[in-house]
């Protein structure tokens, strides 16, 4: 079972163009960076995420309990129909991607007062900045836990960061990963990507076949997979030791 652990490692985050701010509402948890204070801006668009995302499951309650792609809504709001197609082709149900689409979404409504934004949502990513990012790998008691970084190029963004663990979190996975990290320009592909190959990840051995599952998902562009002492890389990334 994951555990869950206070989010310190946002104390270590921040630039000096950037202002970093706090958003919540119920269990969305945004960690916000942008080129302007814009709160009032974020905190609309993550009510405006969520009520979309809250509104359809009132009268779709399978919805949110399904743990397999769920069938095409044409009548659905937009980040809904988002979380299903991002998750159509991967075995795992639309909720999957909900952090990674609500960052998506947010970020992009942000970009419309700015032209750099960076929003974490429990470890899943939308970015878009002007120059390269580093971002730290949390792999929870893993002993490559925060000592490898990947780094985003500007020509890779704007781009969605989004993790998954089976000994980190709150979040639902069948595997036991430290961690599973994919890049893709779709934050909410990645988030529901990370869930469907960390949950394959059981032993370590099952690392020798991260590649060939991350590169058979059209939109990832690469990604790292860590269970305690091993990890696996494959496609457009660059690490870095922290």
């Amino acid at each position: 079972m994951a555990v869950y652990r206070e989010r310190n490692y946002r104390k270590k985050t921040g630039s000096a163009d950037l202002i970093s701010f706090n958003v919540c509402v119920k269990e969305t948890d945004l960690w916000i960076s942008a080129g302007a204070k814009l709160e009032r801006e974020a905190l609309n668009l993550t009510l405006e995420s969520r009520g979309q995302v809250e509104t359809y499951i009132t009268d779709h309650q399978e919805f949110v309990s399904s743990l397999l792609p769920y069938g095409e809504d044409l009548f659905a709001p937009p980040i809904v129909k988002v979380m299903i197609e991002s998750t159509k082709c991967l075995g795992v149900g639309p909720m999957a991607s909900v952090a990674g689409a609500i960052a998506e979404n947010v970020g992009q409504g942000l970009l419309k007062y700015t032209d750099q934004v960076i929003v974490e949502n429990g470890g899943d990513i939308y970015l878009k900045a002007n120059r390269s990012v580093t971002i730290s790998i949390f792999a929870g008691e893993s002993p490559l836990n925060e000592k490898l970084g990947l780094l985003i190029p500007q020509k890779q963004m704007p781009l969605g960061v989004c993790s998954s663990s089976g000994t980190v979190g709150h979040s639902l996975s069948m595997g036991t990963a430290d961690a599973v990290c994919l890049l893709s320009p779709s934050a909410a592909l990645a988030d529901g990507a990370a869930t469907a190959i960390g949950n394959r990840i059981k032993k370590k051995a099952d690392l020798n076949n991260f590649a060939a599952w991350a590169s058979g998902i059209k939109g990832i562009l690469g990604g790292v997979a860590i269970m305690g002492d091993r990890i696996a890389a494959w496609g457009e990334i660059e690490m870095i030791a922290l």
